[in-house]
């Protein structure tokens, strides 16, 4: 009997699609067109947070004449648009999502992204991929915080203990296992040091839906190593 998560919750960008190249492009231009400067180092500071998290950040770096809410409109705008254009996957990460489908393990969405492009990822899924989905602007607390963790946990009716969280940066990952999860952290564009409840793993690709359910075997105690 493979033992199984009760669910796995994904994160979006960096994790199932690489767009961190695209948002850190998209925010390069707007602030250059306001006579600022963005630098790969200002980039890595907003990955994974919550997008007026970034976006009150990006105005006082780049000095930009906006409300957070509207910079956040602008990114919002011109990452739809690379997404309607082309969807790249994070390597293993479809692979894995499917085989975990298939083994009919429920999944969950859970992304600072908002509704609108956490949807135009989905559309480009099968019917029914995502059991839930949890977007930025529908959580009154962003990653780092537990809440969009729990609040994908509670939809589908499990524990976060028995699920795993895979994740590729340090904002997100503290907030999977903050909810009592186990994180699988996937480095993409940041490092993630491993610790309580998060593991570290250089890639998706030939990881398996039992592999996840070993994980939190581990974490949980109830996976022993035979001696």
């Amino acid at each position: 009997m493979v033992a199984l998560p009760a669910a796995v919750l994904w994160d979006l960008d960096g994790t199932l699609v690489d767009t961190e190249p695209s948002w850190n492009a998209a925010q390069h231009r707007l602030v250059a067109s306001y006579g600022g400067t963005w630098s790969e180092e200002h980039a890595l500071q907003v990955v994974g947070s919550d997008l007026l998290d970034s976006a009150h950040y990006i105005k006082a770096v780049g000095g930009i004449p906006l409300e957070p809410e509207q910079i956040v409109r602008r990114l919002v705008d011109e990452m739809l648009s690379v997404m309607h254009a082309e969807i790249t996957w994070r390597p293993g990460a479809r692979e894995l999502l499917a085989e975990v489908r298939a083994m009919h393990v429920p999944c969950a969405l859970v992304t600072m992204s908002y509704r609108v492009l956490a949807d135009a990822v989905v559309a480009a899924l099968p019917a029914g991929t995502f059991a839930t989905t949890v977007t930025g602007d529908e959580v009154h607390h962003g990653k780092p915080h537990p809440e969009p963790y729990l609040t994908a946990a509670r939809s589908l009716g499990v524990d976060p203990e028995h699920c795993v969280v895979i994740e590729d940066s340090v904002t997100g990952s503290t907030s999977g296992a903050a909810a009592g999860a186990t994180v699988l952290a996937i480095p993409n564009a940041v490092a993630v040091p491993a610790a309580t409840r998060i593991v570290v793993r250089s890639t998706l690709v030939g990881m398996s839906p039992a592999d996840l359910g070993d994980l939190v075997g581990r974490a949980r105690g109830t996976v022993h190593d035979a001696h």
